[in-house]
Order: C-alpha cells, then structure tokens, then sequence
C-alpha cells in the first residue's frame, strides 16, 4: 500500500467519523453514494485497465522506444503531444496507460509531454470550453498549451 492510498483512507475514515458524530445518519448514506458511484465507474476502470494490459502485452518495446523514445527527439515530442491531446479520459485511465508506455522504453521527454498535453489541450474540452468561454479564450488556452508540453518535455529531456 503505498502514501497516498494511506492518506485517501485516513481522509475518508476521519470523513465517516465526521458523519458519524452529527448523529443524523449521514455516514451511511456518504457510504451508500460512494457505492453507487464505484458501481458507476467500476465498467470504466476495468475497460481501461485491460486495455493498459493489451497495450502493455502488444505494443513493442522496440516500436515504443522508437518513436517515443529517450532519442526520439521532436518527433517524439510531437507525437507525444498528439497523443495527450487525443487521449480520452480521466485520470484513473491515462496514467496508467502513460505508465505502460513509459516502462516500455517511452523517453522521460516524451512521457512528461504526453502527461501535460493530456492535462492541458484534450481535445473532448472543446465541446465544452468554447460554448462557455468563447473562441478567443480558447484560442489563447490553446495556443499557449501547445507549446507548453512540448518545452516541458523538452526541458525534462534535456535537464534530467
């Protein structure tokens, strides 16, 4: 078990005893909505952990050093950064999935790029961010986050 998995317990546990004190029931229904909420997401987590275990199973470390790899350069920088702006998700899918690719040989660059472009410029915000916040905003996020990634990745590559 590691830290975090600790702390998210001892949270939840010190959130029970909150809700078991003010007497009123809350601490059962704060137990039942967040099984109703695992029931909800649990089809999503284990469809995207099999698919990080095909991924990891089928894809070719050679392949994956290759074109996302420690000498992969800018291609690999670039295709990172396509990658992350593709990547459907939250974060119980995409970290893991980033982490298959970076145990199987996926450059430090590349990874950082793939991980901040994924949280910077996904393109499934679009639906929601320009209805919102207009084009001009938009525009600017997205300008800005696609050279973000790429200098992160690009500084992790080259200081690390």
């Amino acid at each position: 078990m590691n830290t975090v998995t600790l702390l998210l317990g001892g949270l939840a546990l010190l959130l029970w005893l909150h809700a078991w004190q003010r007497g009123d029931g809350s601490h059962r229904r704060g137990v039942v909505e967040g099984w109703r909420t695992l029931r909800r997401t649990l089809p999503l987590l284990i469809a995207a952990f099999l698919i990080v275990g095909y991924v990891d199973v089928l894809a070719p470390q050679r392949l994956v050093q290759a074109w996302i790899g420690p000498g992969s350069g800018w291609t690999g920088l670039l295709l990172s950064e396509a990658a992350g702006i593709l990547l459907p998700g939250g974060p119980y899918v995409v970290f893991p999935l980033i982490a298959t690719l970076y145990e199987a040989g996926a450059g430090l660059g590349p990874a950082v790029t793939l991980v901040t472009s994924w949280a910077m410029v996904a393109l499934l915000r679009l639906g929601f961010e320009v209805p919102f916040m207009g084009w001009r905003f938009t525009a600017v996020r997205w300008g800005m986050g696609l050279v973000v990634p790429l200098l992160a990745g690009a500084f992790a590559q080259w200081i690390f």
